[in-house]
């Protein structure tokens, strides 16, 4: 919804659609002034982000308003809350508030944003994977996770994808390491493999599960240790271009130069 203010005093209130004819219809108004008028609006999450590319995209500076901020600013003024009144009620007050501009951001800390907030969103998938994971091998094979040092390698994951069930370490040593070096990602040493091989098959020995090898929980098992292979590569990976796109900004020699932060 558009409100058009002139001297304190909408003379134009329509809708437009957010795309090129909307986007199109709107540049067409703001053409009409001799100089650049203010725009205001409200951020509405993604919804306002496509206003907020056009306007960028076409230099128009701009007043991005915090929903909080546009309340506690309109709220004496607007009983009736709608967007027709909202727009209306932003033209209008700005002439009294003049608020100032929004900050553009360089486009490489959006996009450093967007990839931050992808991390984290990656970080709190493997935590739930993990967890799942091991409530699943409780059933299956708990004994395996003793196998390494730590739970959180890729190998660990390879090995838990290829035994997931305590009845599976049964098979011969010899069979054991075949499958074992033909499909894990990084090649294992002779000794080393030896060494696995003989522990796995002790704690296969050693396991009760509580489920039979032919239960979907094993393929339950088989899911969720790629799906932490694949969530670990894409961590990696968003991390290296995180780090290739900020090695040239002045930031990054600062953060790097605080303990702990590197």
């Amino acid at each position: 919804q558009v409100a058009v203010a002139v001297d304190g005093k909408v003379v134009q209130n329509f809708k437009i659609t957010h795309d090129v004819f909307g986007f199109n219809q709107l540049n067409s108004v703001i053409m009409q002034f001799n100089t650049f008028p203010d725009i205001v609006f409200e951020a509405t999450g993604v919804y306002s982000i496509r206003l907020k590319t056009f306007l960028e995209v076409h230099n128009y500076p701009y007043t991005y308003l915090n929903p909080l901020t546009a309340k506690k600013q309109l709220d004496q003024l607007r009983p009736n809350k709608n967007d027709l009144n909202d727009a209306k009620h932003l033209a209008e007050t700005q002439f009294i508030l003049k608020r100032a501009k929004s900050y553009v951001q360089n486009p490489i800390y959006i996009g450093l944003q967007d990839m931050s907030r992808f991390y984290q969103q990656l970080n709190h998938d493997i935590v739930s994977a993990k967890n799942r994971l091991h409530r699943l091998l409780q059933l299956t094979f708990p004994e395996i996770e003793t196998l390494f040092s730590t739970t959180d390698s890729q190998q660990y994951w390879e090995i838990v994808s290829l035994i997931p069930h305590a009845t599976m370490a049964k098979h011969s040593r010899q069979t054991l390491s075949d499958t074992i070096q033909s499909s894990v990602s990084r090649q294992i040493g002779v000794a080393r493999l030896t060494r696995l091989v003989d522990k796995l098959v002790a704690l296969g020995s050693l396991s009760a599960p509580a489920v039979a090898v032919a239960s979907y929980n094993v393929t339950k098992v088989r899911y969720y240790a790629q799906r932490l292979i694949e969530l670990s590569q894409s961590k990696t990976n968003v991390l290296a271009t995180m780090v290739d796109q900020t090695k040239d900004l002045p930031e990054y020699d600062i953060y790097q130069s605080i303990p702990g932060f590197s």
